[in-house]
């Protein structure tokens, strides 16, 4: 059957475009039509323990979809300092055009779902970017993207150029609610036009962009004060208690499931935002929270944890977390499986792609 697998490439411009998120959301959608889903992910960027039988997000999506061994191509190799050092000093000569054909053992999958790199570029060095990849195992390659600004668009006419014929469309990914009627009006007609296919636009989703208070633990380098075991909690939004404790109470009011960060002395602060819809105490300075203040989370269940770091390193480390974490939770791939069905244009894609199902989900 291996003559008849069809691949199938997900690049992006930049990272954290969420080309798991659409990957994963995409196999959900090809298994429910019957087809038989291999996933791989020929350059890794952060294998756990040394081991690229361990990388988190390729196990993470093997487990959800419930793969097999043979459904699953393991990474080449990672794409760290010392990797790269070594094929600086002629240390590393391996030949990764030739390792990458290994991806085309025969294989029972009818469609198989290769993961690219961070960016179009990236593992050049090693003939393992998005472009030469697609040469090489002679595969169409669907873009994700995010829209940070207008001028994004003019990386996605870029990768056209440098894609050609192989680029077979985009998704545009997490776009604020604020901008999602100049995507859908303006910029994907545009793309449209520039024969750049816009099979999705996805708007943004608080729980996919959410952290769990153990990531921002990690994060944070944080002592977890209370509520060891609550850890798991979702934080979609982030309020810094700086004002007084009436203006607080308003603005608390505007956010739910948030991370609050305040004083360790701030105790008229902390015992407000207890009583809001706050997934996480986070007090700074190394300042010991009133013993009133311990008593009423562990009440209401919601951890506390103290930082060694003033309130805007603070801010400036949990914003970068947020929509930069794994999508490793049940809840976001519920989500995911959700905004894909309503959002991603699958007939279209199907038909673009060219592959063909099984007869008995046809009829």
């Amino acid at each position: 059957m291996a003559e008849s697998v069809k691949y199938l490439l997900i690049g992006s411009t930049e990272p954290y475009t969420g080309k798991s998120t659409i990957a994963l959301g995409m196999a959900h959608l090809f298994q429910g039509k019957g087809l038989n889903i291999a996933y791989g992910k020929p350059l890794a960027t952060d294998w756990s323990d040394g081991d690229e039988k361990n990388d988190a997000d390729l196990q993470f999506v093997a487990q959800t979809l419930k793969l097999s061994g043979e459904q699953l191509r393991f990474p080449i190799l990672t794409l760290d300092e010392p990797t790269i050092h070594r094929r600086l000093l002629g240390e590393d000569q391996a030949n990764y055009s030739q390792a990458l054909m290994a991806y085309r053992q025969k294989s029972s999958a009818d469609l198989i779902l290769l993961e690219g790199p961070r960016t179009l570029q990236e593992g050049l060095l090693f003939d393992l970017s998005v472009p030469q990849m697609a040469e090489q195992l002679d595969t169409d390659v669907l873009l994700v993207a995010r829209l940070h600004s207008h001028l994004a668009v003019d990386d996605l006419l870029c990768a056209q150029q440098r894609l050609g014929d192989r680029l077979l469309g985009i998704v545009i990914n997490d776009v604020p609610p604020e901008e999602l009627e100049i995507t859908t009006t303006k910029i994907q007609p545009f793309l449209e036009a520039q024969g750049i296919p816009v099979f999705g636009v996805i708007p943004r989703n608080p729980i996919l962009r959410s952290v769990t208070v153990k990531e921002l633990v990690n994060q944070l380098k944080a002592q977890v004060l209370c509520c060891k075991e609550r850890l798991d909690l979702m934080v979609e939004s982030l309020s810094v208690g700086a004002m007084n404790v009436s203006s607080a109470m308003k603005y608390f009011d505007k956010s739910s499931n948030m991370a609050v960060v305040t004083g360790g002395d701030r105790t008229d602060i902390q015992l407000a935002a207890l009583e809001k819809s706050t997934h996480c105490l986070i007090l700074t300075g190394q300042l010991p929270p009133a013993p009133m203040v311990l008593s009423r989370a562990e009440d209401l269940e919601v951890p506390v944890l103290s930082v060694d770091l003033d309130t805007l390193a603070t801010v400036e480390i949990i914003d970068r977390a947020f929509g930069h974490v794994r999508l490793h939770e049940p809840i976001k791939v519920e989500s995911v499986n959700q905004l894909m069905k309503e959002h991603f244009h699958l007939d279209r894609f199907i038909q673009r792609l060219g592959i063909s199902f099984p007869v008995s989900v046809m009829n």
